[in-house]
Protein backbone atom coordinates (compact mmCIF):
# COMPACT_ATOMS: atom_id res chain seq x y z
CA UNK A 1 0.00 0.00 0.00
CA UNK A 2 1.77 3.32 -1.20
CA UNK A 3 2.20 5.74 2.02
CA UNK A 4 -0.35 8.31 2.39
CA UNK A 5 1.06 11.77 1.35
CA UNK A 6 -0.11 14.76 3.16
CA UNK A 7 -1.92 17.85 2.24
CA UNK A 8 0.24 20.68 1.69
CA UNK A 9 -1.14 23.91 3.37
CA UNK A 10 -0.51 26.67 5.24
CA UNK A 11 -1.49 24.57 8.36
CA UNK A 12 0.86 21.52 7.29
CA UNK A 13 3.48 21.28 9.81
CA UNK A 14 7.01 21.78 8.55
CA UNK A 15 8.55 18.32 9.80
CA UNK A 16 6.25 16.36 8.90
CA UNK A 17 6.27 17.81 5.11
CA UNK A 18 10.21 17.58 4.91
CA UNK A 19 9.85 13.50 5.96
CA UNK A 20 6.92 13.33 3.43
CA UNK A 21 8.92 14.50 0.62
CA UNK A 22 12.99 15.98 1.52
CA UNK A 23 12.83 18.56 -1.67
CA UNK A 24 11.02 20.59 0.38
CA UNK A 25 13.79 21.50 2.90
CA UNK A 26 15.55 23.29 -0.30
CA UNK A 27 12.08 24.96 -1.07
CA UNK A 28 12.02 26.37 2.63
CA UNK A 29 16.09 27.51 2.34
CA UNK A 30 15.10 29.06 -1.05
CA UNK A 31 13.02 31.29 0.74
CA UNK A 32 15.30 32.09 3.78
CA UNK A 33 13.36 30.18 5.95
CA UNK A 34 16.30 27.82 7.96
CA UNK A 35 13.73 26.42 10.63
CA UNK A 36 12.93 23.78 8.02
CA UNK A 37 16.34 21.72 9.58
CA UNK A 38 16.06 23.10 12.89
CA UNK A 39 14.12 21.75 16.18
CA UNK A 40 11.72 24.38 15.58
CA UNK A 41 9.86 22.86 12.81
CA UNK A 42 8.65 19.59 14.86
CA UNK A 43 6.57 22.37 16.18
CA UNK A 44 5.59 24.89 13.31
CA UNK A 45 3.19 25.04 10.59
CA UNK A 46 4.29 26.49 7.50
CA UNK A 47 2.22 29.59 8.06
CA UNK A 48 3.70 29.95 11.58
CA UNK A 49 7.37 29.50 9.92
CA UNK A 50 6.28 32.34 7.29
CA UNK A 51 5.06 35.11 10.12
CA UNK A 52 8.33 34.40 11.95
CA UNK A 53 10.29 35.08 9.34
CA UNK A 54 8.21 37.93 7.91
CA UNK A 55 7.23 36.30 4.76
CA UNK A 56 3.75 36.12 2.85
CA UNK A 57 2.76 32.41 3.43
CA UNK A 58 0.54 31.92 -0.23
CA UNK A 59 3.86 32.07 -2.38
CA UNK A 60 5.60 29.13 -0.20
CA UNK A 61 2.56 26.97 -0.01
CA UNK A 62 2.67 27.37 -4.01
CA UNK A 63 6.44 26.54 -4.79
CA UNK A 64 5.80 23.30 -1.92
CA UNK A 65 3.02 22.20 -3.87
CA UNK A 66 4.65 22.44 -7.63
CA UNK A 67 8.06 21.17 -5.64
CA UNK A 68 5.92 17.86 -5.00
CA UNK A 69 4.39 17.68 -8.31
CA UNK A 70 7.85 18.63 -10.04
CA UNK A 71 10.45 17.12 -8.54
CA UNK A 72 12.76 20.37 -8.19
CA UNK A 73 12.92 23.66 -6.81
CA UNK A 74 10.35 25.87 -8.86
CA UNK A 75 11.71 29.62 -9.55
CA UNK A 76 10.96 31.70 -6.84
CA UNK A 77 10.69 35.82 -7.32
CA UNK A 78 12.92 37.93 -5.18
CA UNK A 79 10.11 40.51 -3.88
CA UNK A 80 8.74 36.71 -2.20
CA UNK A 81 11.88 36.24 -0.79
CA UNK A 82 12.18 39.66 0.57
CA UNK A 83 11.02 39.41 4.58
CA UNK A 84 8.63 42.67 5.62
CA UNK A 85 11.26 43.70 8.27
CA UNK A 86 11.21 47.08 9.39
CA UNK A 87 14.19 48.14 6.39
CA UNK A 88 16.10 51.36 8.26
CA UNK A 89 14.61 53.42 5.33
CA UNK A 90 11.45 53.18 6.25
CA UNK A 91 12.00 52.79 9.81
CA UNK A 92 9.85 55.05 12.56
CA UNK A 93 12.17 55.25 15.57
CA UNK A 94 10.06 52.91 17.36
CA UNK A 95 10.09 49.16 18.29
CA UNK A 96 7.46 47.40 20.52
CA UNK A 97 9.19 44.93 22.44
CA UNK A 98 6.70 43.27 24.82
CA UNK A 99 8.95 41.89 27.25
CA UNK A 100 12.53 42.13 28.05
CA UNK A 101 14.68 39.62 30.48
CA UNK A 102 18.32 39.59 31.43
CA UNK A 103 19.96 36.52 31.85
CA UNK A 104 22.59 37.41 34.46
CA UNK A 105 25.22 35.39 36.98
CA UNK A 106 27.76 37.79 38.13
CA UNK A 107 30.22 34.47 37.37
CA UNK A 108 31.71 34.06 34.18
CA UNK A 109 31.73 30.44 32.72
CA UNK A 110 28.52 29.19 34.00
CA UNK A 111 26.19 28.93 30.85
CA UNK A 112 24.23 32.32 30.38
CA UNK A 113 24.48 31.95 27.02
CA UNK A 114 23.47 27.80 26.55
CA UNK A 115 20.69 29.39 28.75
CA UNK A 116 19.96 32.25 27.10
CA UNK A 117 19.98 30.04 23.66
CA UNK A 118 17.52 27.67 25.31
CA UNK A 119 14.81 29.59 26.34
CA UNK A 120 14.82 31.21 22.97
CA UNK A 121 14.35 28.11 21.60
CA UNK A 122 12.06 27.78 23.44
CA UNK A 123 9.94 30.41 22.92
CA UNK A 124 10.27 30.02 19.06
CA UNK A 125 9.19 26.41 19.84
CA UNK A 126 5.44 28.53 21.20
CA UNK A 127 5.66 30.97 18.38
CA UNK A 128 6.88 33.85 19.85
CA UNK A 129 8.78 36.53 18.30
CA UNK A 130 12.24 36.71 19.88
CA UNK A 131 15.20 38.60 19.75
CA UNK A 132 18.65 38.24 21.54
CA UNK A 133 20.79 41.07 22.78
CA UNK A 134 24.24 39.87 23.26
CA UNK A 135 25.51 42.30 25.86
CA UNK A 136 28.71 40.42 26.59
CA UNK A 137 30.56 43.07 24.46
CA UNK A 138 33.98 42.09 25.13
CA UNK A 139 33.61 37.73 25.24
CA UNK A 140 30.25 37.25 23.10
CA UNK A 141 29.21 33.46 22.47
CA UNK A 142 25.26 33.96 21.08
CA UNK A 143 26.65 34.29 17.03
CA UNK A 144 29.14 30.94 17.14
CA UNK A 145 26.19 29.55 18.87
CA UNK A 146 23.49 30.37 16.73
CA UNK A 147 26.34 29.40 13.47
CA UNK A 148 25.95 33.43 12.65
CA UNK A 149 28.94 34.96 10.75
CA UNK A 150 28.03 37.69 8.51
CA UNK A 151 28.60 40.97 9.64
CA UNK A 152 25.68 42.87 10.98
CA UNK A 153 24.37 45.51 8.04
CA UNK A 154 24.41 49.34 9.14
CA UNK A 155 22.96 51.80 7.47
CA UNK A 156 22.27 56.22 7.49
CA UNK A 157 18.85 56.37 9.90
CA UNK A 158 16.78 58.88 7.04
CA UNK A 159 15.29 60.92 9.92
CA UNK A 160 17.56 60.71 13.07
CA UNK A 161 20.85 62.64 13.88
CA UNK A 162 23.58 62.79 16.14
CA UNK A 163 24.48 65.86 17.81
CA UNK A 164 27.37 66.56 15.50
CA UNK A 165 25.12 66.83 12.78
CA UNK A 166 25.74 62.95 11.10
CA UNK A 167 23.03 60.59 10.71
CA UNK A 168 22.20 58.09 13.05
CA UNK A 169 23.15 54.41 12.65
CA UNK A 170 21.26 51.94 11.83
CA UNK A 171 21.30 48.57 12.63
CA UNK A 172 19.73 45.85 11.36
CA UNK A 173 19.74 42.48 13.69
CA UNK A 174 20.98 38.97 11.80
CA UNK A 175 18.18 36.44 11.60
CA UNK A 176 18.97 32.78 12.77
CA UNK A 177 17.39 29.64 10.85
CA UNK A 178 14.49 29.72 13.12
CA UNK A 179 14.05 33.26 13.17
CA UNK A 180 15.14 34.33 16.40
CA UNK A 181 17.15 38.44 15.54
CA UNK A 182 20.20 38.83 17.00
CA UNK A 183 22.57 41.45 17.78
CA UNK A 184 26.32 41.09 19.37
CA UNK A 185 29.58 42.77 19.23
CA UNK A 186 31.49 39.61 17.34
CA UNK A 187 29.03 40.58 14.30
CA UNK A 188 30.63 44.03 14.07
CA UNK A 189 33.70 43.04 12.46
CA UNK A 190 34.73 40.67 9.77
CA UNK A 191 36.64 38.35 11.94
CA UNK A 192 35.31 37.15 15.22
CA UNK A 193 38.47 36.90 16.27
CA UNK A 194 38.86 40.93 16.54
CA UNK A 195 39.47 42.13 20.01
CA UNK A 196 36.52 44.86 21.62
CA UNK A 197 39.26 46.72 23.37
CA UNK A 198 36.87 49.06 25.12
CA UNK A 199 36.65 50.71 28.43
CA UNK A 200 33.33 50.63 30.56
CA UNK A 201 31.56 53.69 29.47
CA UNK A 202 32.00 52.71 25.88
CA UNK A 203 30.42 49.45 26.62
CA UNK A 204 27.18 51.07 28.28
CA UNK A 205 27.05 52.82 25.02
CA UNK A 206 27.32 49.82 22.94
CA UNK A 207 24.59 48.08 24.88
CA UNK A 208 22.45 50.97 24.67
CA UNK A 209 22.86 51.62 20.79
CA UNK A 210 22.03 47.50 20.11
CA UNK A 211 18.66 48.10 22.28
CA UNK A 212 17.55 51.75 20.66
CA UNK A 213 19.52 51.80 17.24
CA UNK A 214 18.67 47.88 15.91
CA UNK A 215 15.32 47.43 13.30
CA UNK A 216 14.12 45.17 15.61
CA UNK A 217 10.82 43.38 14.99
CA UNK A 218 7.53 43.92 17.20
CA UNK A 219 9.21 41.35 19.98
CA UNK A 220 7.32 39.63 22.46
CA UNK A 221 10.68 38.35 24.33
CA UNK A 222 13.67 40.40 23.84
CA UNK A 223 16.65 38.30 26.08
CA UNK A 224 19.56 40.11 26.78
CA UNK A 225 22.81 37.98 27.53
CA UNK A 226 24.71 39.91 30.24
CA UNK A 227 28.61 39.67 30.79
CA UNK A 228 30.20 38.48 34.18
CA UNK A 229 30.01 40.69 36.82
CA UNK A 230 28.14 43.71 38.58
CA UNK A 231 29.42 46.54 37.06
CA UNK A 232 28.87 48.75 34.12
CA UNK A 233 26.99 46.03 31.61
CA UNK A 234 24.42 45.06 34.34
CA UNK A 235 23.90 48.27 35.67
CA UNK A 236 23.08 50.23 32.34
CA UNK A 237 20.80 47.01 31.40
CA UNK A 238 18.67 46.79 34.86
CA UNK A 239 18.61 50.66 35.29
CA UNK A 240 17.99 51.58 31.70
CA UNK A 241 15.66 48.95 30.54
CA UNK A 242 12.17 48.23 31.60
CA UNK A 243 12.39 44.21 32.53
CA UNK A 244 10.23 41.86 33.72
CA UNK A 245 12.51 40.12 35.89
CA UNK A 246 16.09 38.45 35.82
CA UNK A 247 17.15 34.87 35.65
CA UNK A 248 20.05 33.90 37.34
CA UNK A 249 22.68 31.35 36.29
CA UNK A 250 24.73 28.98 38.72
CA UNK A 251 26.40 25.80 39.30
CA UNK A 252 27.06 24.04 41.65
CA UNK A 253 30.52 24.93 42.85
CA UNK A 254 30.81 27.14 46.27
CA UNK A 255 32.69 29.97 44.54
CA UNK A 256 30.59 30.60 42.13
CA UNK A 257 27.13 30.45 44.27
CA UNK A 258 29.25 33.60 46.35
CA UNK A 259 29.26 35.08 43.21
CA UNK A 260 25.89 34.43 42.06
CA UNK A 261 24.79 35.32 45.44
CA UNK A 262 26.45 38.75 45.12
CA UNK A 263 24.18 39.11 41.61
CA UNK A 264 20.84 38.42 43.41
CA UNK A 265 22.05 40.91 45.82
CA UNK A 266 22.43 44.10 43.27
CA UNK A 267 18.95 42.90 41.98
CA UNK A 268 17.45 43.02 44.34
CA UNK A 269 19.06 46.20 45.29
CA UNK A 270 17.80 47.89 42.41
CA UNK A 271 14.17 46.92 43.37
CA UNK A 272 14.19 44.23 40.29
CA UNK A 273 12.59 41.24 40.23
CA UNK A 274 14.09 37.74 39.92
CA UNK A 275 11.91 35.59 37.97
CA UNK A 276 14.07 32.31 38.69
CA UNK A 277 17.28 30.66 39.24
CA UNK A 278 18.93 28.00 36.84
CA UNK A 279 21.71 25.57 37.69
CA UNK A 280 23.57 24.38 34.94
CA UNK A 281 25.99 21.66 34.72
CA UNK A 282 24.20 20.54 37.77
CA UNK A 283 24.94 16.67 36.99
CA UNK A 284 25.76 14.01 34.21
CA UNK A 285 23.48 11.20 33.85
CA UNK A 286 25.14 7.75 32.16
CA UNK A 287 23.87 7.18 29.27
CA UNK A 288 24.00 3.21 29.91
CA UNK A 289 22.56 2.81 33.50
CA UNK A 290 20.96 6.11 34.21
CA UNK A 291 22.33 6.93 36.92
CA UNK A 292 23.34 10.59 38.12
CA UNK A 293 26.95 11.77 39.13
CA UNK A 294 27.39 15.47 41.03
CA UNK A 295 30.93 15.84 39.09
CA UNK A 296 30.75 19.45 40.81
CA UNK A 297 29.87 18.64 43.93
CA UNK A 298 26.40 18.79 45.59
CA UNK A 299 23.72 21.06 44.02
CA UNK A 300 23.19 24.31 45.44
CA UNK A 301 20.18 25.19 43.52
CA UNK A 302 17.90 25.17 46.51
CA UNK A 303 20.26 27.67 48.61
CA UNK A 304 20.54 30.33 45.92
CA UNK A 305 17.08 30.07 44.68
CA UNK A 306 15.89 31.01 48.77
CA UNK A 307 18.22 34.01 48.79
CA UNK A 308 16.89 35.32 45.47
CA UNK A 309 13.50 34.88 46.89
CA UNK A 310 12.77 33.10 43.28
CA UNK A 311 12.03 29.07 41.90
CA UNK A 312 14.35 27.18 40.69
CA UNK A 313 13.48 26.94 36.74
CA UNK A 314 15.45 23.84 35.99
CA UNK A 315 18.77 22.12 36.78
CA UNK A 316 20.13 21.16 33.81
CA UNK A 317 23.03 18.24 33.38
CA UNK A 318 26.12 18.05 31.82
CA UNK A 319 25.25 16.73 28.16
CA UNK A 320 27.71 16.56 25.87
CA UNK A 321 25.07 16.44 22.99
CA UNK A 322 24.31 20.51 23.72
CA UNK A 323 28.13 21.10 23.95
CA UNK A 324 28.67 19.84 20.12
CA UNK A 325 25.29 21.64 19.12
CA UNK A 326 26.94 24.73 20.79
CA UNK A 327 30.38 24.81 19.24
CA UNK A 328 29.46 23.69 15.74
CA UNK A 329 26.65 26.73 15.65
CA UNK A 330 23.44 24.33 15.39
CA UNK A 331 22.00 25.00 18.94
CA UNK A 332 18.70 25.12 17.02
CA UNK A 333 18.69 21.70 16.64
CA UNK A 334 18.70 20.72 19.68
CA UNK A 335 15.24 18.91 20.16
CA UNK A 336 15.32 18.54 24.46
CA UNK A 337 12.35 19.03 26.66
CA UNK A 338 14.73 21.20 28.94
CA UNK A 339 13.35 23.89 26.14
CA UNK A 340 10.14 23.62 27.19
CA UNK A 341 10.32 23.39 31.05
CA UNK A 342 12.32 26.44 30.93
CA UNK A 343 10.04 28.80 29.34
CA UNK A 344 7.06 27.34 31.01
CA UNK A 345 8.21 28.15 34.34
CA UNK A 346 9.72 31.35 32.96
CA UNK A 347 6.18 32.01 31.90
CA UNK A 348 4.98 31.39 35.18
CA UNK A 349 7.25 34.07 36.79
CA UNK A 350 6.68 36.72 34.37
CA UNK A 351 2.95 36.43 35.37
CA UNK A 352 3.82 36.04 39.64
CA UNK A 353 5.02 39.60 38.71
CA UNK A 354 3.28 41.49 36.28
CA UNK A 355 4.70 44.73 35.68
CA UNK A 356 2.42 47.42 33.80
CA UNK A 357 0.61 46.74 30.83
CA UNK A 358 2.92 48.49 27.87
CA UNK A 359 4.87 47.39 26.11
CA UNK A 360 8.17 49.16 26.06
CA UNK A 361 8.64 51.69 23.08
CA UNK A 362 12.40 52.58 21.45
CA UNK A 363 13.04 56.07 20.72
Amino acid sequence: MPPIEIEIGPQSNIKQLVADFPVAAEVMTAFGLGCSGCGVSRYETVEQGARAHGLQVEPIVAALRDARRTGSVPHIRDEDRQPARRAPGVFSGRSRIAHVIPIMSGKGGVGKSLVTALIAIGLRRRHYRVGILDADITGPSIPKLFGLREPLSIQADPVKRTPQGQPQPLISPAVSRSAIEIVSSNLLSESEDTAMIWRGPIVAGVIRQFYEQVTWSELDFLLVDLPPGTSDAPLTVLQSLSIDGVVLVTMPQALATMVVRKAANLVHQLKKPILGVVENMSYFEAPDTGARYEIYGPSYAQRVAELARAPVLARIPIDPVKAQLADEGRIEELDDPICDILVERLLAGIEAHPKPKETISII
